[in-house]
């Protein structure tokens, strides 16, 4: 098993670990804080969303895009790297502690930003549980910090794996709570006392466990740096590490990652519209939860390993390789992608029961599940043609056509603001954005695409698009065999929607005819593709 594979073979099975552990951490946390019409469930999803959002880009903008194409270079340095990279800790450490105090500061405000059609009552209890949970940010900062640099350095486990301990954490103290509190939490009044207060403990209690989860999860971390070999301390020294051309190249992920603020402040205000009314921020983000596991499993496990040797190539020089390792990337990711999307589609109703306590509000998030899942191809390629921006130092042509996603989605927003604002369609509206931020980024990958044509020249996407058709041919089959055997149990009064546990059986058995007639269809169209899945699927499981 060549190198490659066995980092991608360790990196999704952390990964796939820490996602199912993830999605069991939410099945406890809906039951403690409701599903789809839970205000007081919103007011805590958007709280803890807050130092999530700060992740997102320190994890997939500054460090991915600036810092790991650097620390691949420092690695070649006489010490391994070791003088800059304890810089680089040191400057991120203070950083992050100024940024969570200010964060904190202004919590009232930053959560108002993303939930400014909450009720009075509802955005005062979301305050209270961001005061617990926006220390986060520090955590999230220094486990992405730590894991990027474990991954430049070819020490890709632990970064993968290390979540898995935040969910464990999570579920263990979601547990107690749901003991003591004795059922679902749906209402804001759930959350006040008997003369109208705050139930601070009880806030206080919701809100820590969350922040514990991240406090473990980034002291494995710190555990397994030794396998880097380097030893680092604090160091205040800041100058000679190459900050300004560092600043200039984050300079423009900063600017793409206010944009993406800008635009999920947005659609979380819209959303927040339909917050007690329909699904809105929890049933959004449990959604994307389920989405984000074929595209963690698939596109970063495979992905990460593929930009690393892609820095490589770029750093050198070697153009033929990348453009032979953007046509590999987006082939691999894309018969996985295509596969994955069609069988969650099908399940999405099974699906959505795991993150819900009945069939009513399982059948009324299930749209917006399918709503993401419409994007999941397109982001799995536009994750290869960004990073390879990235590896050439190019994070300004990104930016660009991050901003013209951004305005794609944001109409789509408000065309689905206007259609879905009255009582009978307010329940669709989390649906219909979601479809929106889906198409959005189609658009934005046929943008993109071009660029990166322009720059290094044709790069075999015609070929890749052809692959893809190939695929989603393969894919109509198989789909329809996966929804017939949900029609034959019942359908949307059967037994994979009577409870948690039938959901679940259900979209394994749903997934498993969906893969089956897939990889059917694939040998009867003669897929070249094929061959090379079933290679790397084996590799995997010897690995």
């Amino acid at each position: 098993m060549s190198s490659l594979g066995r980092s991608s073979a360790l990196i999704a099975a952390g990964t796939l670990a820490s996602r199912v552990t993830g999605l069991l951490r939410s099945v406890v946390l809906v039951s403690v804080i409701g599903g789809a019409y839970t205000a007081a469930g919103d007011a805590f999803t958007n709280a803890n969303q807050l130092p999530n959002n700060i992740y997102m880009v320190i994890s997939t903008g500054i460090l991915t895009a600036v810092l790991v194409p650097q620390i691949v270079k420092w690695s070649a340095r006489d010490d391994g790297g070791g003088s800059h990279i304890s810089k680089l800790m040191t400057l991120g450490a203070v950083l992050l502690v100024g940024v969570t105090l200010v964060a904190m500061a202004l919590a009232w405000p930053l959560l108002w930003i993303y939930s400014s059609r909450f009720t009075p009552d509802q955005l005062a209890l979301g305050v209270l549980f961001a005061y617990w949970c926006l220390p986060q940010i520090f955590f999230y900062g220094m486990f992405a910090l730590l894991g990027e640099t474990l991954n430049a350095r070819g020490v890709y486990g632990p970064y993968a794996w290390a979540p898995i301990v935040n969910n464990v954490v999570s579920i263990a103290g979601f547990l107690v709570l749901l003991g003591l509190a004795g059922g679902d939490q749906v209402h804001v009044a759930d959350w006040q006392l008997a003369d109208g207060a705050w139930n601070l403990p009880k806030i206080a209690a919701l809100g820590g466990v969350a922040t514990l989860g991240i406090v473990a999860q980034t002291a494995v971390l710190v555990v397994f740096w030794r396998r880097t070999g380097l030893s680092i301390r604090p160091d205040f020294r800041w100058r000679g590490i190459g900050l300004r051309a560092v600043g200039r190249l984050a300079g423009w992920t900063f600017l793409m990652m206010l944009v993406g603020q800008v635009l999920s402040a947005y659609q979380q205000t819209l959303l927040s519209t339909a917050s007690g009314s329909g699904p809105a921020s929890t049933s959004w983000f449990n959604a994307w939860l389920v989405f984000m596991l074929p595209y963690s499993v698939i596109v970063l496990s495979i992905g990460t390993p593929y930009f690393t040797r892609l820095s490589g190539h770029a750093a050198a020089g070697r153009d033929d390789d990348v453009r032979a390792d953007i046509g590999r990337a987006v082939r691999t990711l894309g018969v996985l992608c295509v596969l994955a999307a069609a069988a969650v589609i099908v399940a999405a109703e099974p699906a959505a029961r795991i993150f819900n306590n009945s069939r009513e509000d399982a059948l009324s998030v299930a749209p917006v599940l399918i709503g993401f899942l419409v994007g999941l191809v397109p982001l799995a390629v536009q994750f290869v043609v960004q990073r390879t921006f990235y590896a050439y130092g190019d994070t300004r042509t990104p930016f660009w056509f991050t901003v013209f996603q951004a305005v794609v989605a944001a109409a789509l927003a408000t065309l689905s603001a206007l259609v879905f604002s009255s009582d009978e369609l307010l329940p669709y509206l989390a649906a219909a954005i979601a479809l929106g931020q889906s198409l959005s980024s189609l658009a934005q990958v046929v943008l993109a695409s071009w660029l990166l044509r322009r720059r290094l020249g044709p790069v075999g996407m015609g070929a890749s698009m052809a692959a893809l058709a190939r695929f989603a041919l393969a894919a109509l089959p198989a789909a329809a065999a996966g929804y017939g055997v949900y029609l034959l149990s019942g359908g949307a009064a059967g037994w994979m929607l009577a409870e948690k546990i039938p959901a679940v059986l259900g979209c394994l058995v749903i997934g498993a005819v969906v893969a089956v007639v897939y990889v059917i269809a694939l040998a009867v169209l003669r897929a070249p593709e094929l061959k090379a899945i079933t290679q790397l699927v084996r590799g995997r499981l010897r690995g």
